[in-house]
């Protein structure tokens, strides 16, 4: 069985959720009685091929994610990276951390990376199966339907399920399918997220480097209208927290 790395996005340091996320990392808030982060290793244990899953996040944080680790079993192995950044300010980004546990860690194996702050309700058991079939680069996207509210995040445009165009936040979407900060990449793709940082290409969002990799590599799209929520401000996190306290 081809083994696959899941990286956790988890080393931002959600200043528009202050005073929330001062001292406390936004995916150890609450959603219904539990950590985000929780939520989203239970989604992730379903995937049979996991080797490890990496949760990276910064110096400020490092330790309140292994306080946490401490009371909580996973039936995967578990490891907390620290990318050394101790500010906003000289945050490394979310390619510039996939890069660095890619290369601390030695990865070759192929890559799942999924955003610290999401929530969803598909299976990624599902998308590890696309993936496999086509052996290729796969981003997770979720039609928000709403050309307003398509400005609030990175849009994806694409043909025959193939991406040919990602903006981040645009003034003019020209589509409404938001990235769900899910990503597969296969082995051939690390050379590439290497390659992207030594050329001094932007490391903060993931979705820089998609622009980027569309270019030179299929990527395909994989759509879903499962329920979704990106927590980027105490409203959206209110509304997860109801829907998953309903569920």
């Amino acid at each position: 069985m081809v083994k696959i790395e899941a990286i956790v996005l988890a080393a931002g340091y959600a200043t528009r959720l202050y005073p929330l996320t001062e001292n406390t990392p936004k995916p150890l808030l609450n959603v219904a009685g539990k950590p985000i982060i929780e939520h989203i290793i239970i989604k992730i244990e379903q995937i049979n091929s996991i080797n490890k899953i990496y949760i990276v996040t910064n110096d400020k944080f490092e330790q309140h994610f292994k306080q946490w680790l401490k009371d909580f079993d996973s039936e995967k192995s578990i490891e907390i990276i620290s990318d050394g950044t101790k500010s906003n300010e000289d945050r490394l980004g979310a390619l510039g951390d996939i890069n660095h546990v890619v290369n601390l860690k030695n990865i070759e194996n192929e890559i799942i990376v999924i955003a610290g702050d999401n929530l969803f309700e598909l299976s990624l058991k599902d998308i590890v199966n696309f993936f496999k079939k086509r052996k290729s680069n796969v981003i997770v996207l979720h039609d928000v339907k709403d050309f307003e509210l398509a400005k609030c995040y990175g849009i994806v445009e694409i043909n025959n399920n193939i991406v040919i165009n990602f903006e981040e936040k645009p003034v003019s979407p020209k589509s409404t399918l938001a990235s769900t900060g899910i990503y597969l990449f296969p082995k051939k793709t690390i050379s590439l997220i290497k390659k992207y940082i030594a050329q001094g290409n932007n490391p903060d969002k993931t979705g820089n480097f998609i622009e980027w990799l569309h270019k030179r590599d299929v990527i395909y799209s994989y759509v879903t209208d499962k329920k979704w929520y990106d927590i980027g401000s105490i409203e959206q996190l209110e509304k997860a927290d109801k829907y998953y306290k309903q569920k």
